[in-house]
């Protein structure tokens, strides 16, 4: 539990998972994971295909039981936590409902949920008023993925999860979508989402988590997952770079990654001062040198690459 400021009241988490584990034959999908998720968090659900979040995500939502360890949901099994309506989720399996219109299938998610919002509430905030006499098989993928995130969120839900959810999504819906999905997260439900845009989870997440082989690897906010990667970029072009110069520059110390492209040359290096001290030993005039932090999708790259490397 999380302890309120002032001394109140310690708070429950929303979701609690401890050692669980999780095998589909030879196959680990889950390993021994244990992390609780508290109200209000917007949290972004990495990892490499096969690192597991399909699996976390059935298994907190009570469509797979866990080999081992526990899985809870507002202090309850997932699935009590669904039946009380707490929980709505927009998941990337299962079709919708063909031969039905938009309105249609709204509405019967509204009427099934204990704590439904107004039909047409639920259209405009998934922006779909203008489509919901159109039939479900006729949609867009995008115009899909919003009615799925309409029956998401067609009652009072305290907890929202999200697979993959802006898939299909052209650039002006998915900012429209995340504008919609701060508002939940401002009024105090959790937000956990699985994306490959990992833009999205630097741009939206107050909390990511990077899961791989089934473990969880790094759990913090996006700039400590940044700097838990210990590795910083630099760039610079240098006006001739001919093969003996290409192998010094590969010999530069602390380098984990090189690129030369033309005149411009982009590195990653775990110690960038040491790197660039060097780089002047060489007797070269870089020019328009750069140095910066990784970004969070070249800090994720960069951890499971460690990772596998630990495994090889």
């Amino acid at each position: 539990m999380t302890t309120t400021a002032g001394g109140a009241a310690p708070v429950a988490p929303v979701v609690s998972f401890t050692q669980v584990s999780k095998s589909y034959g030879d196959v680990r999908a889950v390993d021994a994971l244990t992390l609780d998720l508290h109200p209000g968090e917007t949290v972004a659900l990495l990892g490499p295909n096969g690192a597991g979040k399909s699996s976390t995500l059935d298994l907190l939502l009570g469509l797979r039981q866990a080999d081992s360890g526990t899985v809870q949901v507002f202090g309850t099994p997932p699935r009590d936590a669904i039946t009380a309506g707490r929980v709505g989720a927009m998941l990337q399996s299962g079709g919708l409902m063909d031969e039905v219109t938009v309105r249609e299938l709204v509405r019967l998610a509204c009427a099934l949920h204990p704590r439904p919002y107004p039909v047409g509430d639920v259209l405009a905030r998934a922006d779909i008023s203008q489509i919901a006499d159109r039939k479900v098989n006729k949609l867009s993928g995008g115009q899909e993925q919003r009615v799925r995130f309409a029956l998401a969120t067609a009652g009072a839900n305290d907890l929202i999860v999200l697979d993959e959810p802006t898939t299909g999504m052209d650039v002006t819906a998915r900012q429209a979508f995340w504008a919609t999905m701060r508002e939940q997260a401002d009024q105090g439900r959790t937000v956990l989402f699985a994306t490959h845009y990992l833009e999205e989870a630097d741009a939206i997440a107050d909390r990511v988590l990077v899961l791989h082989r089934g473990r969880l690897l790094a759990d913090g906010t996006a700039a400590e997952i940044k700097a838990k990667a210990g590795a910083r970029k630099v760039a610079f072009d240098l006006e001739v770079i001919d093969a003996a110069l290409a192998e010094q520059l590969r010999a530069l110390p602390f380098l984990t990654t090189l690129d030369v492209s033309g005149h411009t040359v982009r590195l990653q290096s775990t110690d960038a001062d040491a790197t660039v001290h060097a780089l002047y030993g060489l007797g070269v005039y870089p020019r328009n040198l750069e140095v910066a932090g990784l970004g969070l999708e070249q800090a994720f790259v960069a951890i499971t690459a460690a990772e596998e490397a630990k495994a090889a």
